[in-house]
């Protein structure tokens, strides 16, 4: 792949009007019919460390506790704040998870281990849960091969700089930055016309395309064509050119399906009702749910939405009360009943996350610093047995009291409640072998059947 074949597919992918070579790079699968019946995960990135002690772990009367009051939610003896009524009416389907420590208190590093399980290592570039979950989840059986990119971003991407990591660009995130708003990279150019007219234009070109990268392949090691040769030697000398050459044109190839296809549509929420958009609070991230309710269904495996200004060194239960909570409320306890109502609960894996935890104690001016050695996180759906708080953290939420989890036994969790099975790995360039679930992760089987 040199310099000057990259430059003239850069030309071509303008002609096709596949702009935006991040998209054409995810798509990873190839068929006319949106299925609902696929494995999912859905992942809610609260990106700068949300004060989780102020949402699922509050401490009322102590000096470490905060104005904030408890709710009673639909499981029976877990509280949660009262600024998020909506998501407690939903926690019989949720488990929440209050005794986990990890080990990183940056904003990068944190990013990094919280979507692969690994502490970061600048050596290996871990890939996220995501783009495992992209790889993994069509190997499960019945799963149905779809048009759309197997893991989307909604609204901010993974906060990872190479979420794919080692897995390569098959197995990157196709990014939606505007819920609501088609992305420009799945429409075909006005200059091609519309209806039937564009689909055959747009099949010409591939037809057209196809030829294209079947004479480079073949111009680069023209004797693997030569049907007068054993099959075995031209099969052994064609893979040493494989791995380069096939990604490339099955990227391509993958693209088309999608530009010409009726499943793009799934970007559009022209027909959501405006009550359905309400419901989910008419934010931003409220639109970024709504789109991930409408990709699982349509079968992707992992979306992941961005809800970000957790970072609240500074007046953080204003920001809590009136801004933050409401609007993660709103979107996610209409999710949660949503993929419950349709009937994609079981199946659809859901995790509220961010960077780190919050202090207990609080600072001068208001806020919260962070704090890595004990707080919260929530999973639910799949196989997870919800309606429960898993773990505890002391009076002053200073430290786990009981139960402690590591981030690798949320990982091997949630990858056994989507039917991943226990110790599967993934493999790097050199073909090191990877527990997808950190090196020691266990599931825990208070949430999970044993």
């Amino acid at each position: 792949m040199n310099r000057r074949h990259f430059l003239k597919h850069m030309a071509a992918s303008a002609a096709l009007t596949i702009p935006g070579i991040e998209f054409i790079r995810t798509i990873s699968a190839n068929a006319q019919t949106l299925r609902r019946n696929n494995k999912s995960v859905i992942i809610l990135w609260m990106a700068g460390g949300p004060a989780a002690m102020d949402i699922w772990d509050l401490k009322p009367g102590r000096p470490t506790g905060g104005p904030f009051r408890t709710i009673e939610t639909a499981a029976q003896g877990v509280q949660i704040s009262e600024h998020m009524p909506k998501v407690a009416e939903q926690m019989r389907n949720l488990a929440i998870i209050r005794s986990l420590q990890t080990t990183e208190g940056d904003h990068n590093r944190g990013t990094q281990l919280m979507h692969t399980s690994y502490t970061p290592n600048p050596a290996i570039a871990f890939p996220a849960i995501g783009s495992v979950a992209a790889l993994e989840l069509p190997k499960l059986p019945g799963y149905q091969e779809i048009s759309l990119p197997n893991f989307i971003t909604v609204g901010g991407g993974a906060g990872m700089g190479n979420p794919a990591g080692f897995l390569g660009m098959n197995y990157a995130p196709f990014n939606v930055q505007n819920p609501g708003t088609p992305p420009e990279n799945i429409r075909a150019p006005q200059s091609l016309g519309t209806g039937t007219d564009l689909e055959d234009r747009v099949r010409r070109r591939q037809r057209l395309f196809y030829e294209l990268e079947h004479n480079f392949m073949f111009s680069r090691v023209p004797h693997t064509d030569n049907l007068s040769a054993p099959l075995a030697d031209r099969l052994k000398e064609r893979a040493k050119f494989a791995d380069a050459s096939k990604a490339h044109r099955d990227i391509y190839y993958k693209g088309f399906s999608l530009v010409a296809s009726k499943e793009g549509k799934v970007f559009d929420l022209k027909d959501e009702t405006p009550k359905t958009i309400e419901e989910y609070g008419n934010s931003a991230f409220g639109r970024s749910a709504i789109m991930a309710r409408r990709l699982v269904e349509s079968g992707a495996s992992a979306v992941e939405l961005s809800l970000g200004g957790w970072d609240t060194h500074n007046q953080t239960f204003d920001a809590h009360s009136q801004r933050l909570q409401p609007t993660l409320d709103k979107a996610m306890g209409t999710l949660v009943r949503d993929l419950v109502q349709r009937g994609m609960w079981q199946n659809t894996v859901l995790m509220w996350m961010g960077e780190f935890g919050r202090t207990p104690r609080i600072n001068q001016n208001n806020g919260r610093d962070h704090w890595a050695r004990c707080w919260s996180i929530v999973v639910g759906g799949g196989a997870i047995r919800g309606g429960q708080a898993f773990g505890a953290t002391d009076q002053d939420g200073m430290d786990v009291a009981r139960d402690r989890v590591n981030i690798g036994d949320v990982f091997a969790t949630v990858y056994k409640a989507l039917g991943i099975e226990q110790g599967t790995q993934v493999r790097d360039a050199i073909g090191r072998p990877f527990p997808i679930a950190g090196q020691n992760g266990r599931p825990i089987n208070a949430l999970v059947p044993a």
